[in-house]
Protein backbone atom coordinates (compact mmCIF):
# COMPACT_ATOMS: atom_id res chain seq x y z
CA UNK A 1 0.00 0.00 0.00
CA UNK A 2 1.44 3.49 -1.08
CA UNK A 3 2.64 5.54 1.92
CA UNK A 4 4.57 8.59 3.38
CA UNK A 5 7.67 7.66 5.62
CA UNK A 6 6.22 8.57 9.06
CA UNK A 7 3.45 10.49 7.55
CA UNK A 8 1.50 9.55 10.94
CA UNK A 9 4.17 11.91 12.98
CA UNK A 10 5.33 15.53 13.04
CA UNK A 11 8.72 14.84 12.35
CA UNK A 12 9.69 12.78 8.77
CA UNK A 13 12.24 12.48 6.59
CA UNK A 14 12.37 14.63 3.40
CA UNK A 15 14.65 12.30 1.22
CA UNK A 16 14.59 8.76 1.00
CA UNK A 17 17.58 6.75 -0.36
CA UNK A 18 17.77 2.99 -1.79
CA UNK A 19 19.88 0.52 -2.97
CA UNK A 20 19.43 -3.00 -4.53
CA UNK A 21 21.36 -5.38 -2.87
CA UNK A 22 19.62 -8.14 -4.71
CA UNK A 23 17.13 -7.81 -7.14
CA UNK A 24 14.24 -10.57 -6.76
CA UNK A 25 14.08 -12.80 -9.67
CA UNK A 26 10.00 -11.39 -10.20
CA UNK A 27 8.22 -8.97 -8.56
CA UNK A 28 9.54 -6.73 -6.14
CA UNK A 29 9.18 -3.28 -7.64
CA UNK A 30 8.66 -0.03 -6.17
CA UNK A 31 5.34 1.86 -7.16
CA UNK A 32 5.47 5.65 -6.47
CA UNK A 33 2.42 8.53 -6.74
CA UNK A 34 2.88 12.15 -7.00
CA UNK A 35 1.68 13.47 -3.77
CA UNK A 36 0.20 16.75 -5.91
CA UNK A 37 -1.47 14.71 -8.60
CA UNK A 38 -3.52 12.57 -5.60
CA UNK A 39 -4.21 15.68 -3.72
CA UNK A 40 -5.96 17.32 -7.02
CA UNK A 41 -7.41 14.35 -7.98
CA UNK A 42 -8.92 13.77 -4.52
CA UNK A 43 -10.13 17.32 -4.30
CA UNK A 44 -11.96 17.58 -7.89
CA UNK A 45 -13.89 13.96 -6.94
CA UNK A 46 -14.59 14.30 -3.39
CA UNK A 47 -14.17 18.46 -2.38
CA UNK A 48 -15.69 18.05 0.85
CA UNK A 49 -13.80 15.35 2.17
CA UNK A 50 -10.77 16.88 1.44
CA UNK A 51 -11.97 20.06 3.35
CA UNK A 52 -12.55 18.38 6.19
CA UNK A 53 -8.82 16.72 6.23
CA UNK A 54 -7.76 20.40 6.11
CA UNK A 55 -9.63 21.95 8.52
CA UNK A 56 -10.07 19.10 11.09
CA UNK A 57 -7.16 17.18 10.33
CA UNK A 58 -6.91 13.58 11.37
CA UNK A 59 -6.13 11.07 14.19
CA UNK A 60 -4.37 8.21 13.91
CA UNK A 61 -4.90 5.31 16.83
CA UNK A 62 -2.96 1.90 16.79
CA UNK A 63 -2.80 -0.62 19.84
CA UNK A 64 0.59 -2.12 20.61
CA UNK A 65 1.05 -5.30 22.72
CA UNK A 66 3.97 -5.63 25.13
CA UNK A 67 5.94 -8.00 22.36
CA UNK A 68 5.87 -7.88 18.57
CA UNK A 69 3.56 -9.79 17.04
CA UNK A 70 5.03 -11.39 13.80
CA UNK A 71 1.59 -12.23 13.03
CA UNK A 72 -0.04 -8.81 12.79
CA UNK A 73 0.26 -6.10 10.54
CA UNK A 74 0.62 -3.50 12.94
CA UNK A 75 3.77 -5.81 13.89
CA UNK A 76 5.88 -4.54 16.50
CA UNK A 77 4.90 -4.04 20.69
CA UNK A 78 5.60 -0.62 22.13
CA UNK A 79 9.29 -2.36 23.95
CA UNK A 80 10.80 -2.63 20.26
CA UNK A 81 8.75 0.86 19.07
CA UNK A 82 10.29 3.00 21.71
CA UNK A 83 13.45 1.30 22.23
CA UNK A 84 12.52 0.20 25.86
CA UNK A 85 11.06 -1.29 28.61
CA UNK A 86 10.94 1.11 30.93
CA UNK A 87 7.28 3.15 30.32
CA UNK A 88 7.96 6.64 31.83
CA UNK A 89 11.18 6.63 28.77
CA UNK A 90 8.46 5.29 26.33
CA UNK A 91 6.18 8.23 27.28
CA UNK A 92 9.18 10.49 26.83
CA UNK A 93 10.22 9.05 23.63
CA UNK A 94 6.97 9.13 22.38
CA UNK A 95 5.91 12.96 23.59
CA UNK A 96 8.93 14.30 21.72
CA UNK A 97 7.19 12.56 18.57
CA UNK A 98 4.00 14.58 19.23
CA UNK A 99 2.41 10.98 20.29
CA UNK A 100 0.06 10.24 23.38
CA UNK A 101 0.10 7.16 25.43
CA UNK A 102 -2.87 5.59 27.34
CA UNK A 103 -1.55 2.66 29.14
CA UNK A 104 -3.86 -1.08 29.11
CA UNK A 105 -3.72 -3.73 30.83
CA UNK A 106 -1.42 -5.99 28.10
CA UNK A 107 -0.60 -3.00 25.97
CA UNK A 108 -0.65 0.67 24.89
CA UNK A 109 -2.84 2.74 22.91
CA UNK A 110 -0.79 5.55 20.61
CA UNK A 111 -2.86 8.20 19.52
CA UNK A 112 -1.29 10.51 16.69
CA UNK A 113 -3.20 13.53 16.09
CA UNK A 114 -4.82 15.55 14.84
CA UNK A 115 -2.30 16.77 12.16
CA UNK A 116 -3.63 17.93 8.75
CA UNK A 117 -3.98 15.54 6.04
CA UNK A 118 -2.64 18.05 3.15
CA UNK A 119 0.27 20.15 3.33
CA UNK A 120 1.80 22.58 1.46
CA UNK A 121 5.01 21.52 -0.29
CA UNK A 122 6.84 25.21 -0.29
CA UNK A 123 9.51 23.85 -2.36
CA UNK A 124 6.98 23.44 -5.13
CA UNK A 125 4.02 26.55 -3.87
CA UNK A 126 1.28 23.41 -4.03
CA UNK A 127 -0.64 21.66 -1.63
CA UNK A 128 -0.07 17.47 -1.42
CA UNK A 129 -1.88 14.71 0.03
CA UNK A 130 0.39 13.70 2.50
CA UNK A 131 -1.06 10.89 5.25
CA UNK A 132 -1.24 7.15 5.49
CA UNK A 133 -4.95 7.40 5.58
CA UNK A 134 -5.25 4.29 2.95
CA UNK A 135 -2.50 2.33 4.58
CA UNK A 136 -4.13 2.42 8.36
CA UNK A 137 -7.97 2.01 7.17
CA UNK A 138 -6.75 -0.92 5.14
CA UNK A 139 -4.12 -2.31 7.33
CA UNK A 140 -4.01 -1.79 10.91
CA UNK A 141 -6.37 -4.74 11.75
CA UNK A 142 -5.10 -7.58 14.19
CA UNK A 143 -6.67 -8.45 17.72
CA UNK A 144 -6.09 -5.69 19.32
CA UNK A 145 -6.82 -3.07 16.30
CA UNK A 146 -9.88 -2.15 13.98
CA UNK A 147 -8.31 -0.83 10.70
CA UNK A 148 -12.01 1.38 10.60
CA UNK A 149 -11.27 3.05 13.95
CA UNK A 150 -7.38 3.51 13.50
CA UNK A 151 -7.65 6.83 11.36
CA UNK A 152 -10.87 9.58 11.91
CA UNK A 153 -11.82 12.90 11.11
CA UNK A 154 -9.94 15.03 13.58
CA UNK A 155 -13.36 15.41 15.51
CA UNK A 156 -13.06 11.41 16.06
CA UNK A 157 -15.66 10.79 13.39
CA UNK A 158 -15.28 7.65 10.82
CA UNK A 159 -13.98 8.01 7.35
CA UNK A 160 -16.88 7.45 4.73
CA UNK A 161 -15.77 3.97 3.61
CA UNK A 162 -16.62 4.12 0.37
CA UNK A 163 -14.42 7.27 -0.82
CA UNK A 164 -11.31 5.94 1.31
CA UNK A 165 -11.61 2.29 -0.94
CA UNK A 166 -12.15 4.52 -4.37
CA UNK A 167 -8.57 6.47 -3.10
CA UNK A 168 -7.37 3.22 -3.22
CA UNK A 169 -8.33 2.65 -6.96
CA UNK A 170 -7.02 6.28 -7.40
CA UNK A 171 -3.39 5.19 -6.29
CA UNK A 172 -3.24 2.69 -7.77
CA UNK A 173 -4.46 3.87 -10.94
CA UNK A 174 -1.77 7.21 -10.78
CA UNK A 175 1.23 5.27 -9.51
CA UNK A 176 4.10 3.52 -11.47
CA UNK A 177 6.05 0.47 -10.75
CA UNK A 178 9.84 1.01 -10.66
CA UNK A 179 12.11 -2.30 -11.10
CA UNK A 180 15.01 -3.60 -9.38
CA UNK A 181 18.22 -4.72 -10.71
CA UNK A 182 21.17 -5.29 -8.95
CA UNK A 183 22.95 -2.19 -8.15
CA UNK A 184 20.35 0.16 -9.03
CA UNK A 185 19.70 3.51 -6.51
CA UNK A 186 16.87 5.20 -5.96
CA UNK A 187 16.19 8.62 -4.35
CA UNK A 188 12.65 9.28 -3.63
CA UNK A 189 11.69 12.57 -2.17
CA UNK A 190 9.13 12.28 0.54
CA UNK A 191 7.10 15.69 -0.04
CA UNK A 192 6.83 14.98 -3.98
CA UNK A 193 5.64 11.12 -3.83
CA UNK A 194 4.23 8.09 -1.64
CA UNK A 195 5.55 4.91 -2.18
CA UNK A 196 5.22 1.03 -1.98
CA UNK A 197 6.34 -2.00 -2.43
CA UNK A 198 4.96 -5.17 -4.49
CA UNK A 199 4.90 -8.83 -3.68
CA UNK A 200 8.16 -10.59 -4.65
CA UNK A 201 10.13 -13.91 -4.84
CA UNK A 202 12.82 -14.31 -2.39
CA UNK A 203 15.98 -13.62 -2.29
CA UNK A 204 15.24 -9.69 -2.63
CA UNK A 205 17.28 -7.22 -0.43
CA UNK A 206 16.96 -3.73 -0.88
CA UNK A 207 18.47 -1.31 1.37
CA UNK A 208 17.13 2.32 3.05
CA UNK A 209 18.57 5.24 4.60
CA UNK A 210 16.55 8.03 5.44
CA UNK A 211 17.68 11.74 5.61
CA UNK A 212 16.15 14.67 7.49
Amino acid sequence: MLIKVLGAVPKFPSKLFFFCEVAPAKGGETPIVLSHIIYQRMKEKYPEFVEQLEEQGLIYTRVLGEEDDPTSTVGRGWKSTFLTEDKSVAEERAAELGVKLEWEEDGVKTIMGPYSGIKVDKSRQRKIWFNNIVFAYTGWEDARNDPVKAVTFGDGKPFPADIIHDCVRILDKESVAIPWQNGDFLLLDNWAVLHSRQPSDTPRRVLASLCK
